[in-house]
């Protein structure tokens, strides 16, 4: 890329993206993966510090990525078409941030080059989290946290 080139999400519309490109957004930081509760009355969400038992603790990556849908049904493949529709993605993701007209904030690894930086920022879950298996899903509303809500630097 020369000087005069623009990256690619600042050139191109999110629909305009090939499949490897728009996958590039994906920072790692897992907050999508966090379990989230709903208030039924008001809509507000919340999340928690509880995970996906597919994720993968150390890389924050799905560690069944090609067939999560099928194991985690609520599992949301995430595309151009239905992120008009999904309100839950955090302040942070690179998604959101091009979709509401924004750039990729300096961690973003796109922008940064390391992968880690998105964990040295403090934007990651790494570490702060309990998966599935080991939480007690009845007290879901004790496991709400508000980091995950935290917007980019």
């Amino acid at each position: 890329m020369t000087d005069a080139e623009e990256p690619f999400w600042r050139a191109k519309r999110l629909e305009q993206m090939t499949r490897a490109e728009w996958e590039s957004l994906c920072d790692g930081c897992a907050k999508c993966c966090l379990v989230k509760l709903e208030d039924e009355d008001t809509g507000e969400l919340e999340y928690t510090d509880i995970a996906c038992r597919l994720l993968d603790a150390e890389t924050c990556r799905c560690s069944d990525y090609a067939n999560r849908s099928e194991r985690v049904p609520d599992c949301v493949t995430l595309t151009p078409k239905n992120l008009e529709d999904i309100d839950w993605m955090p302040p942070s993701c690179a998604y959101r941030l091009l979709k509401e007209g924004k750039d990729l904030p300096w961690w973003h690894p796109l922008v940064s080059g390391e992968y880690e930086a998105v964990r040295l920022a403090g934007m990651s879950v790494h570490g702060r989290f309990l998966f599935e298996d080991e939480a007690d899903m009845e007290d879901l509303e004790g496991r709400i946290v508000s980091w995950p809500l935290m917007p980019p630097e």
